[in-house]
């Protein structure tokens, strides 16, 4: 009785075992490759699969976890990220730096990537570098600096192309930093804050300039208005003298003929608007300096005349 309890509890406890050997459950967005008796045999989807157990065995392959490259039977199908640390590169123009990269691919073959190489983390890692300093090698520091975008782009179609034949899908490079040497930092900080300077230099000078015309053309503006205000005042002031003169000769003109309608035609009006000038400077003389010297003119005579003339003029009215 005890004996055959113990057969089948050993028999029922092998079953469960063999049960748990042949019973694979795959997550999703993984796969095991199935080796029987050493040679491939299938490619497991994600889900409930079997496997004959002790015969049937997963392929392990090596794979980067947390930095440090393990086995694992669990082929990842998702898009994974791979670090690489620093590495030295030298440029064109023979300067040396530091360069580290981000490397995003995804495993779309499983068979060739357990298959193709031993040992795909580091062969990609290996590529990465190689290809990097390749590519870094054509190019001078400056380039290098500002032509990320190209440097990247250059790099994922030589990395995609390689790892066609390791069933791997490069899908994006991305350059993290790149470190010059020190006296390069050094000497570009320089050339940074003399160009700084050229350009402050450059707009204080381009200011004054602009400065300078603004105020000479204000100047000249200025010069233009004042020019054309005194024409105008002059202008003004010879049509107001114009005007001036031409009301005295109309008086004159009137007075002239208020004369001869006065004296008649028997006396010549000219005559006595002269004796009238004669007298008004006698007066001012009368009243003025008396130590003036007076010269009249030998025609003064024939005024005297003509002053007579219109005494007895007035004196037969």
């Amino acid at each position: 009785m005890d004996f055959t309890f113990y057969f089948f509890l050993v028999l029922a406890l092998a079953a469960v075992v063999l049960v748990k050997k042949a019973l694979l459950i795959i997550p999703q967005s993984e796969t095991k490759i199935i080796e029987r008796l050493g040679r491939y045999h299938d490619t497991l989807a994600a889900g409930v699969n079997f496997i004959i157990p002790f015969i049937d065995n997963a392929k392990s392959i090596v794979v980067l976890n947390h930095g440090r490259y393990s086995y694992s039977s669990t082929i990842d199908l998702r898009e994974q990220v791979y670090d690489f640390p620093s590495q030295n590169v030298i440029t064109k123009d023979n300067i040396q730096m530091e360069i580290n990269a981000l490397l995003y691919f995804q495993i779309m073959d499983p068979y060739k990537a357990a298959y193709e190489i031993s040992n795909l983390p580091n062969a990609i890692e290996k590529l990465t570098q190689t290809t990097l300093r390749n590519i870094i090698g054509e190019m001078e520091l400056d380039e290098t600096l500002t032509s990320r975008d190209t440097i990247n782009n250059k790099l994922r179609l030589v990395l995609d192309d390689a790892t066609d034949k390791w069933g791997v899908k490069v899908n994006r490079v991305e350059l993290q930093d790149i470190t010059p040497p020190a006296t390069v930092l050094n000497a570009m900080e320089k050339q940074m804050q003399a160009e700084r300077n050229k350009r402050a230099q450059i707009l204080t000078s381009e200011g004054e300039k602009a400065a300078e015309i603004l105020a000479s053309e204000g100047e000249k503006t200025a010069m233009i208005n004042r020019a054309e205000a005194a024409k105008q005042q002059a202008i003004l002031t010879a049509e107001g003298e114009a005007q001036a003169r031409i009301r005295k000769a109309e008086a004159e003109a009137q007075a002239i003929e208020l004369i001869t309608q006065a004296v008649g035609k028997s006396s010549n009006p000219a005559n006595y608007l002269l004796a009238q000038k004669y007298i008004q400077m006698l007066q001012e003389l009368a009243t003025g300096d008396k130590t003036k010297t007076v010269y009249l003119p030998y025609e003064a005579t024939n005024l005297m005349g003509s002053i007579g003339g219109i005494k007895d003029l007035f004196k037969t009215e």
